[in-house]
């Protein structure tokens, strides 16, 4: 099969070496990086083209990891019957204006938690002084999502208001969602002519740079997850929406991220309208079979995805400055990975490249040695899978010590899945997860 992968920052290399490694054709295009330099992803490992469009005949798949960058130019392609997997103009307005998200919801039945767009500060503070509320803040689109934050107290809430007004931080719209106490758990599936694939993925993610969730949030650190034939959650915030999403003309996957409270109601926070990272890379560990030959039949109607029922445990590795970007991807780039192979299926590359790492020869260091280095600072992720959370964890962490060598403050969070030790009962007495095991 010939597939094109069109790719906003190279989150899609590992997807592109299974594909490669399963004996397709697969070319890939990847944006120019945030200083308008060439990305290095991929370079050596696989076939970058210059552009995207000449190249939608020639291909048999297109897959679209991107939201935002591509999904307009692709639209008129998508109208026209190409097969392509991934977001749309119209599904990703589900993630990017929250709002509309909550109204789509809303339609379908499904329980929304009251939230207010603000243009500015001031109103934004005015408005919390006057409710006297707990809120969560968030930016809207692709804003900073180290601008999210979930208050304690009313007070502090206008407190931070106040900083970022005085700092400037953020110049977009954002909301204030009204705070829920519960348990965050999300739930995803694979959608297609044919409806829903019979498996949902349910999913944690661990969203904080640091262990304990301390720190900025930088979109996921971590992930547990496993896909399952019944999911009291997918019967509650998906199934609602078949008929919608039909009705869009929706292929590719959708991920609901909810608090469910003590009661056991869902509450939906927001859509993830494409697969996520590192989601999807996490994903690929309990994937069966070929890596793109269900995509195709989804887009067909047909459901012929295999999956283990294992449970699968996620890491994310990066190098300093992640999450910041004040360091520019060359910057980041050329540290060598040294006990990685581009064979090593239970390590995801991301922002790596081929290279060469140094070695003494004749009493002199050269870079002689070829072997994967770094392209950026997002450098790949690891995963464990097993029959318990435990288990997955144990095995995940147990390669990350293996495999893990990065000469520049390599960093990773050490507690993935660990809360869910605490959590898993109490959501499984509210009628969740009945069959998972944390040990």
């Amino acid at each position: 099969m010939k597939i094109l992968i069109i790719d906003a920052t190279g989150v899609g290399l590992d997807f592109t070496l299974r594909c490669m490694a399963a004996g397709h054709d697969v070319r890939v295009f990847i944006r120019n990086t945030k200083d308008g330099s060439r990305s290095m992803v991929g370079d050596g490992l696989i076939k970058r083209v210059s552009d995207w469009e000449s190249h939608m005949n020639w291909a048999d798949l297109i897959f679209c990891t991107d939201n935002t960058f591509y999904i307009h130019g692709l639209e008129r392609y998508r109208d026209k019957g190409y097969p392509i997997i991934g977001p749309s103009v119209d599904t990703n307005r589900w993630e990017q204006d929250r709002q509309h998200g909550a109204k789509v919801m809303e339609k379908a039945g499904i329980k929304t938690i009251p939230s207010t767009v603000f243009k500015n500060y001031d109103e934004a503070i005015k408005h919390v002084i006057e409710t006297n509320q707990r809120y969560v803040s968030k930016p809207l689109g692709d804003g900073d999502k180290a601008l999210s934050y979930v208050s304690k107290t009313p007070a502090d809430m206008v407190y931070m208001l106040q900083k970022w007004k005085k700092n400037n931080a953020y110049k977009g719209e954002f909301i204030l969602q009204e705070f829920h106490k519960g348990i965050e758990m999300a739930v995803g599936g694979w959608f297609g002519a044919g409806g829903f694939n019979s498996h949902w993925c349910e999913n944690w993610e661990f969203k904080k740079l640091m262990n304990d969730d301390l720190g900025v949030a930088t979109g996921e650190q971590g992930t547990i997850l496993r896909y399952t034939k019944e999911s009291k959650l997918a019967e509650q915030v998906l199934k609602p929406l078949e008929d919608y999403l039909h009705g869009l003309g929706y292929t590719g996957y959708i991920d609901v991220n909810c608090i469910i409270d003590s009661k056991g109601t869902p509450w939906p926070l927001e859509f993830t309208m494409r697969p996520g990272w590192p989601l999807f890379q996490i994903q690929q560990s309990v994937h069966k079979g070929d890596p793109a030959e269900w995509m195709l039949d989804l887009i067909d109607g047909k459901d012929t995805q295999k999956v283990s029922t294992d449970i699968a445990c996620g890491v994310v590795i990066s190098i300093p400055d992640y999450p910041y970007g004040s360091l520019t991807p060359k910057e980041c780039a050329g540290y060598p990975l040294f006990n990685l192979k581009v064979e090593d299926t239970d390590v995801c590359l991301s922002e790596v490249q081929a290279g060469k790492g140094p070695a003494m020869v004749d009493g002199e260091v050269k870079l002689n040695q070829p072997m994967l280095v770094t392209a950026g600072s997002y450098v790949c992720t690891v995963n464990g899978t097993g029959k318990t959370i435990e288990e997955a964890r144990d095995k995940c962490y147990k390669t990350i010590d293996k495999k893990i060598e990065i000469p520049n403050s390599v960093m990773y969070r050490t507690d993935i899945g660990k809360r869910l030790e605490k959590q898993l009962p109490d959501l499984q007495e509210m009628g969740y997860c009945g069959d998972m095991e944390y040990c």
